[in-house]
């Protein structure tokens, strides 16, 4: 009689009815040995099983079991790697990342450096809102030295405190050849682990990577 076979189908059913988790299989080693003990019981005398057959299906339990283990434990280094980046991370609060993100602006001009094609004859800074949405275009020299936005309109109206985000179109007769967003500098309020990966949100709301900001320094003004 094999009580082990009937058993393994018997559980095999009810597994395909609910939902497998971690501590089920884990739970399970007590009841393993207890089926090869049922088994050892109610085997026929005139034909018993073999020792190594219980040896096999022992190992490939414990096999089965340390996989589990090991798994947990990776989760947990994950985590605690992932806990170490954020108390690195925790330094970054107050300082000012380089990032394309939108930034905020308080009054203060916005600095950065253009960085236009090469062959461009003209060169143009969009000044996006929030939104998106052009609120300004400035012709700006043929050149990559860095320069300042004061935030004032064309016709002298300064801008509202908000975020923006600024584009450099190069231009070469008359078409536009590239159009790319510049890096400014935003202050960093907050860090987060978020589907593993560390996110600065600056000042005025603007989340983005640990990996995309490609410079640090200390914030001025504040």
């Amino acid at each position: 009689m094999d009580i082990l076979t009937s058993t393994a189908a018997g559980a095999a059913a009810t597994a395909k009815n609910e939902p497998q988790t971690k501590p089920v299989l884990s739970s399970d080693f007590e009841t393993f040995l207890k089926m090869l003990t049922a088994q050892a019981k109610y085997q026929d005398p005139l034909e018993p099983i073999d020792s190594s057959e219980y040896a096999a299906q022992l190992a490939q339990f414990s096999m089965v079991e340390q996989q589990v283990l090991s798994n947990d434990l990776l989760t947990s280094l994950a985590a605690q790697l992932g806990s170490g980046n954020m108390t690195q991370m925790a330094g970054w609060i107050g300082m000012e990342a380089r990032t394309t993100a939108p930034v905020m602006f308080d009054g203060r001009p916005v600095r950065f450096t253009p960085n236009p094609a090469a062959v461009s004859d003209e060169v143009f800074l969009i000044v996006r809102d929030g939104t998106g949405q052009e609120v300004q275009r400035v012709q700006l020299p043929v050149a990559a030295e860095p320069i300042e936005w004061a935030g004032v309109a064309n016709d002298g109206t300064p801008f509202k405190n908000g975020l923006y985000s600024f584009d450099i179109e190069s231009r070469a007769n008359g078409e536009v050849i590239l159009s790319e967003p510049t890096e400014t500098y935003g202050r960093v309020v907050e860090t987060r682990m978020e589907a593993g990966q560390a996110v600065l949100i600056l000042e005025g709301g603007s989340a983005v990577l640990a990996d995309d900001v490609s410079g640090l320094r200390e914030a001025s003004g504040i």
